[in-house]
């Protein structure tokens, strides 16, 4: 009998579906290529630091959502002595020093290789609230935890540099039962931020300390971590480049045109399954209002049947609304309603005119001494007429409004 074991294969590694097709030994050369640059760098400058080596990705199409994606690494990034600082939340009928202490019992039951910082949220929100405090605790560590129950409520305490600088705290669950393997995993391993401003992104998966063979392993678990865990998945990816700060960057991996195409395809079948659904929500809303049209009607037809029968026995009589005191009755114009005084002299301006007329004519023989008119007279009816048309079209609208 032939017994075949099969590997176990974790949750976290990328299925060969979404795996992008890496070439391995294009990785190598590259890896190798870079690793001679950093060298020759190093010996001109006399400085033995070591350098972060980093994926620059772009993408067919810039990402509609932000997106955060945790890649654990077979070779950790960071050394034992790395700083790391935990915010928790504050328990109930504790003081900060008791929570504290509790929180760190709590960490060293469960077998955290590295014992972090730990701040509660009542001394974050007392005692880093200054600005040049949290300028301080931002350079005091490299790289910030939170618990799970207050990830939303550090945005506005932190304050934005956390986030320029890359150092936005990621959230741990402190009640899991694995606890120290997901604390072990977030501070050894690495984060991609995806975010809507642009097509490319970068995330460091290696140093310049470590080996060729371990940055190679590191190179294509994140990639196929990447590919997986990624909302575009693998065809999304347009190129990936591999560089350091200070170097230039070098292609690992390109995307073939069809990858175009197929994502164009994934994203019409996509608004066309949205439109679909819309409109199966829309169909299935309008047809159960009419189920309930038909059923109101079927219970109105109910009632007016049995209605008709009891109209024999007794007469409902007529509801007349009485009208409220507090709104007054319209006055009703009536025929016989005589007109007002306003009305008599503003709709008969022409006596006005009349005398004004009358005066100008007068004012005239008087001057040219045509017939014998009194001196007088012409300027008093001028004055006169002057008066009647300022009243009767100015005076009275002002007095009537």
């Amino acid at each position: 009998m032939r017994i075949v074991v099969l590997q176990h294969t974790c949750t976290m590694e990328p299925t060969a579906e979404n795996q992008l097709p890496l070439d391995h030994f294009q990785v190598k050369k590259a890896v190798q290529a870079l690793q001679a640059y950093l060298k020759s760098i190093s010996s001109k400058t006399l400085l033995d630091e070591t350098q972060q080596l980093c994926l620059l990705l772009t993408f067919w199409k810039i990402p509609k959502q932000e997106q955060t994606v945790r890649i654990p690494l077979p070779h950790a990034l960071r050394n034992e002595s790395v700083e790391v600082c935990l915010f928790t939340r504050d328990e109930p009928n504790m003081t900060a020093d008791q929570t504290e202490r509790f929180y760190k019992k709590l960490l060293t039951q469960s077998g955290v290789k590295f014992m972090p910082q730990v701040i509660p949220f009542k001394v974050l929100k007392t005692e880093y609230k200054p600005y040049e405090a949290k300028r301080k605790l931002l350079s005091n560590f490299d790289i910030f935890l939170a618990d799970a129950r207050i990830r939303r409520r550090l945005p506005s305490h932190i304050g934005k540099h956390f986030y320029l600088r890359k150092k936005a705290p990621l959230s741990v669950n402190l009640m899991s039962k694995h606890m120290a393997r997901d604390l072990d995993r977030l501070v050894q391993g690495t984060t991609l931020t995806v975010n809507k401003k642009g097509s490319c992104c970068l995330v460091r998966v290696a140093h310049s300390g470590m080996t060729t063979d371990q940055i190679v392993e590191n190179i294509v678990t994140a990639v196929g971590t990447i590919s997986t865990k990624l909302r575009l998945k693998g065809k999304g990816i347009k190129i990936i480049h591999l560089k350091s700060h200070t170097s230039v960057a070098l292609p690992i991996y390109t995307s073939d045109l069809s990858h175009l195409t197929l994502l164009e395809e994934e994203l019409k079948k996509a608004k066309l399954a949205k439109a679909t659904k819309q409109k199966q929500s829309k169909s299935a809303s309008k047809d159960s209002r009419g189920d309930t049209k038909d059923a109101t009607a079927e219970t109105d037809v109910q009632s007016d049947g049995g209605g008709d029968e009891r109209k024999d026995e007794e007469e409902i009589p007529q509801l007349v609304p009485i009208e409220s005191p507090s709104k007054k009755p319209k006055k009703e114009e009536s025929e016989d309603a005589q007109p007002s005084p306003w009305a008599y002299y503003q709709n008969k301006p022409h006596h006005s005119w009349l005398f004004l007329c009358t005066g100008i004519v007068l004012y005239l023989l008087t001057e040219f001494e045509v017939t014998d008119v009194p001196d007088g007279m012409g300027p008093v009816c001028l004055s006169v007429g002057i008066v009647f048309s300022v009243v009767a079209l100015v005076l009275l609208p002002i007095l009537k409004d």
